[in-house]
């Protein structure tokens, strides 16, 4: 009897050892209550341990809210080696608050996610990578939700909804790969659909190629949907743009979002049913589509 009760003890316990979660708290910074002070320290936390800083994202409509990029020399080398749509991935994403409040996304929830079946090749950099930022920011706890590792590879938010690798991702197919790049460089630099860049990364020779893109309009941008469902989890931002080879991407948002806010019940999703469209119109003008 004690053996059976241990079994089904395990196998209700199992399902939550497994399940992770895609940001940690870190280490608080004093900031004296200065957004930019704060984001400062962390940069350079990020710097000295060897992490390079590629962008900083203070996001329209979410005042005391920030969030520093950067990326990694083994990451960029592992995702060098897979290409294709594993460049989304190639950027790290650390939440500041203004009170000092620091969090970061998990690689282990986040890269088997992007990476899926190749996850695994990229294992132990990735552990490297996890356990640099541990050092650098602190290993507070987990939040932001629980999803079974298992069922990170093909995440749908709800059965029949998108995934990584949806139709909706593409955005616009050009001639080239070094046209789909200008575009995109061009119209973030101009502002088109009241965007901006936050931070670029190219590996030519692979012909891949990532974007972070401020979506500030104040009505219809980041700022209002990120409100309604949850500021916590801010280091899920900026949205990106992807290109590999001549096609311009990203991911749709019923599974980008999603993938970022987990907990989040339907109801509270309905509330924003409008932010899949708007953004992926926003992001095909970004790319030199023009939707009808």
């Amino acid at each position: 009897m004690r053996k059976l009760l241990g079994a089904l003890a395990l196998l209700l316990i199992s399902p939550l050892a497994w399940a992770i979660s895609p940001y940690f708290y870190g280490d608080r910074v004093a900031s004296g209550g200065d957004l930019a002070t704060a984001m400062g320290q962390v940069e350079a936390k990020l710097a000295k341990s060897g992490f390079q800083v590629i962008g900083r994202h203070v996001p329209t409509g979410l005042p005391g809210h920030g969030v520093v990029i950067a990326t990694d020399k083994d990451l960029l080398r592992v995702i060098g080696q897979m290409g294709g749509a594993s460049i989304v991935g190639a950027a790290l994403r650390v939440g500041v608050k203004s009170d000092g409040t620091v969090s970061y996304m998990n690689p282990d929830y986040w890269y088997r996610s992007y990476l899926r079946k190749q996850f695994r090749l990229a294992e132990k950099t990735l552990r490297g990578v996890q356990g640099r930022l541990t050092r650098a920011l602190g290993g507070g706890k987990p939040f932001g939700g629980d999803v079974a590792k298992t069922d990170l590879p093909e995440y749908q938010y709800m059965f029949g909804m998108e995934g990584f690798e949806s139709d909706k991702n593409l955005l616009m197919e050009h001639l080239e790969f070094d046209d789909a790049v200008k575009s995109i460089q061009e119209n973030l630099a101009k502002g088109v659909g009241r965007t901006a860049k936050v931070y670029e990364i190219i590996i030519p020779e692979k012909q891949i190629a990532v974007f972070g893109v401020a979506l500030n309009d104040p009505k219809e941008g980041e700022g209002w949907w990120v409100k309604t469902i949850g500021t916590e989890n801010i280091a899920a931002l900026p949205y990106e743009i992807y290109v590999v080879n001549n096609r311009a991407n990203a991911l749709f948002a019923r599974y980008r979002i999603a993938l970022g806010w987990p907990e989040v019940g339907m109801g509270t999703f309905m509330r924003i049913v409008e932010a899949p469209g708007i953004i992926r119109e926003t992001l095909m003008r970004v790319a030199g589509n023009t939707p009808d």
